[in-house]
């Protein structure tokens, strides 16, 4: 399951000097694709909503569904979405497609972070590519 929070949506052509130019449907292209060739099937999720966030994740912890998460603004703030993503039951990469220091200061402080498998940031839509790649070698760990 790829979770993507509030604005990734809009992929594309919000800030594409911090963001890229990749489309929101090109993002889920390319973690649809790169899932196929580890084997498993990738489900990309986007809402501007906390409360669709938590649902989600209590669903992959229910299902021991793998996540990758970008929780885009409710990184720096959501306890409710901290508290669902502590009751994972499979790893949890949290991603972010800019580097958060190298931005304003509030985007330093990640609530996810403690409570995630591994964070990948800064790699624009590379860090979704690099999150599945990450969650493919723990699964195949065991």
């Amino acid at each position: 399951m790829v979770l993507n929070g509030p604005n990734l949506g809009r992929l594309g052509s919000r800030e594409p000097d911090v963001y890229g130019a990749t489309s929101y449907a090109g993002l889920v292209e390319r973690c649809t694709a790169l899932g196929k060739e580890f084997g498993f099937e990738v489900e990309v999720h986007e809402t501007n909503s906390e409360q669709q966030m938590v649902e989600w994740l209590h669903e992959a912890a229910d299902g021991r569904v793998p996540v990758v998460i970008n929780p885009g603004a409710f990184t720096h703030y959501s306890y409710a979405m901290r508290d669902a993503a502590a009751q994972r039951t499979a790893p949890l990469v949290e991603v972010h497609i800019s580097n958060p220091y190298a931005r304003e200061t509030f985007r330093h402080t990640s609530v996810i972070a403690a409570v995630a498998s591994g964070t990948i940031a800064g790699f624009g839509i590379g860090s979704y590519e690099l999150a599945l790649r990450a969650l493919a070698e723990q699964l195949a760990a065991g």
